[in-house]
């Protein structure tokens, strides 16, 4: 990410004039975990000029998303079933570098209600930090997954089926153009159409009904017109393609006849026991009905012919952003083109009319300071200089929010932040880099995580850079620095550059008055020559 030069002012520069640059292992190991919610994937991989070989995958039917409760919340045996398994894919990942691994979660967590609590138990047995992902960046490594596994010219159409929502991306080579979910999966539609196993006509409607109501609005922009080649990737589309392929119905692809056949035999043997199809695995029965009806709703809403099981899906979308991730740390003068939140940054930059020079100005002396009293790196982080990073992404849209108004504009930015779509992001990274934004000015009294040593000192960086810099020119290099005291932090300004800045001097008194009384960290302020 950069204000106006990205080989000079990404916060992996930054860090690497530090003297902290990160190196990336040649030919490591890389894993994902796909936390789903039907089922959990941990795939090992690795990439090596190009091309990616597995190296080992595992899968467990978790149902997660089954556990919600009529308040939205998940259940206690839903919880047990997720820590069980993530505690087996812990075993398996012994060894593995913080940086090798990435964990993501989607819809479930995306709505479930104490998602935050599972999470806290989940990271602890898993050993990793666990991102939730907006339905828009799921569909993104989605897409990535496939492109990369199965590539091709051609403009396409890939959907994928998940337990509680389905994606649907239009894109050309390794380019999205479009990319939505819709809440709408094959869990969710079973439990609510198929709860007692019965398979009826009438279920079967209904349940086309529903999945037609929430996939409308992608009637225009995923039009036949837009596409050539209908693609599915993960759980859903290929129990199906395998369940066509081992009747002899298709050679697996999922065609509107085949969708019928396998809809009209569920609804002869009236329950998902009585199942006992070629190519049907046990567990998949609950939610074959859901899945569907989701299948014939897309074929007939989206004149979808024939739909083609794809090779890749959003776990090695997953390994393929993380490659990209430690090439970027391991070259910052690439960091732009290789790491999509670099280019979501400079995007929200433009689109709200950020002031360039400032950000560039607030960045680097943010990172200057926090360079000398940086802690150690916290669980929630999921690379070793993910806080300087967060820290280096706040500044640079720290005051984006004056596109909407001058008057409380942290305000405006922390929300802009959390919420705005920023491929490559997750919920959770958006979520911390808002609370640094919304720090930056004000009381910190409003800041849920300031207790993190971690958000401490990346906030005080921040708070300190944009009052040097608040006159809106450059400040010489030195001025300012930051040091670890007993106490908590000294701050030493140069001596004669604070007598020809006396209304400086005075905020940042205001400051440590400021920090003095939310018993946080104790900042002492100190001329030197």
């Amino acid at each position: 990410m950069r204000s106006s030069d990205s080989s000079r002012s990404t916060p992996e520069a930054r860090a690497a004039s530090a003297g902290a640059a990160p190196a990336q292992p040649a030919m490591q190991l890389l894993a994902a975990i796909d936390i789903g919610s039907n089922s959990f994937r941990l795939e090992i991989g690795q990439l090596a000029r190009g091309r990616y070989k597995r190296i080992d995958y595992l899968k467990e039917t978790v149902r997660l998303g089954a556990g919600l409760d009529a308040d939205g919340r998940l259940t206690e045996a839903a919880q047990a079933r997720g820590l069980t398994c993530l505690s087996r894919f812990a075993d398996r990942l012994q060894g593995f570098g913080m940086q090798q691994v990435r964990a993501v979660a989607t819809q479930t967590l995306r709505e479930a209600g104490n998602r935050d609590a599972f999470l806290a138990r989940a990271q602890d047995v898993l050993g990793y930090p666990i991102e939730v992902v907006s339905g828009r960046e799921e569909a993104r490594l989605i897409f990535a997954g496939v492109a990369h596994l199965q590539p091709s010219d051609r403009p396409r159409l890939v959907i994928d089926i998940g337990g509680r929502s389905t994606e649907m991306i239009l894109g050309q080579g390794r380019t999205p153009r479009v990319a939505e979910s819709f809440h709408v999966g094959s869990v969710s539609l079973s439990m609510k159409y198929f709860a007692d196993g019965r398979f009826t006509a009438r279920g079967f409607r209904a349940a086309q009904v529903a999945a037609g109501a929430e996939l409308e609005e992608g009637l225009q922009p995923f039009a036949p017109g837009q596409w050539v080649e209908a693609m599915g990737s993960s759980g859903t589309v290929g129990a199906v393609s395998q369940l066509l392929a081992a009747n002899r119905i298709t050679d697996g692809a999922i065609t509107p006849q085949g969708l019928r056949w396998c809809i009209e035999h569920c609804i002869e043997v009236g329950h998902q026991d009585a199942l006992a199809l070629p190519g049907l695995k046990p567990e998949r029965r609950a939610v074959l009905g859901g899945g569907l009806s989701i299948l014939y709703t897309l074929a007939m809403q989206f004149g979808i012919d024939a739909l083609q099981p794809a090779r890749g899906a959003l776990r090695q979308g997953v390994i393929f952003d993380l490659a990209d991730r430690l090439d970027a740390i391991a070259h910052p003068e690439r960091a732009t083109s290789r790491d999509m939140r670099e280019r979501s940054v400079q995007e929200l930059q433009r689109r709200f009319g950020a002031d360039l020079a400032q950000a560039e100005r607030v960045q680097a002396l943010a990172l200057s300071l926090h360079a000398s009293v940086r802690p150690g790196r916290r669980i929630g982080a999921s690379q070793p200089d993910e806080p300087v990073r967060e820290l280096g992404w706040a500044a640079a849209l720290h005051e984006i929010g004056m596109a909407v108004s001058h008057h409380d504009h942290h305000r405006h930015s922390a929300y802009l932040v959390a919420n705005v779509d920023a491929p490559g992001f997750s919920q959770s990274q958006q979520r911390r880099v808002a609370e640094l934004v919304l720090g930056h000015r004000g009381d910190l009294r409003k800041l849920p995580h300031l207790a993190d040593e971690t958000v401490a000192w990346q906030v005080l960086c921040l708070r300190l850079a944009a009052l040097l810099a608040h006159a809106r020119s450059d400040v010489p290099d030195g001025i300012a620095s930051l040091e670890r005291s007993a106490r908590g932090a000294s701050l030493h300004i140069d001596t004669d550059w604070a007598a020809g800045h006396p209304r400086t001097m005075h905020l940042l008194g205001e400051e440590l008055q400021t920090w003095a009384r939310s018993g946080r960290l104790k900042v002492e302020l100190n001329g030197v020559g």
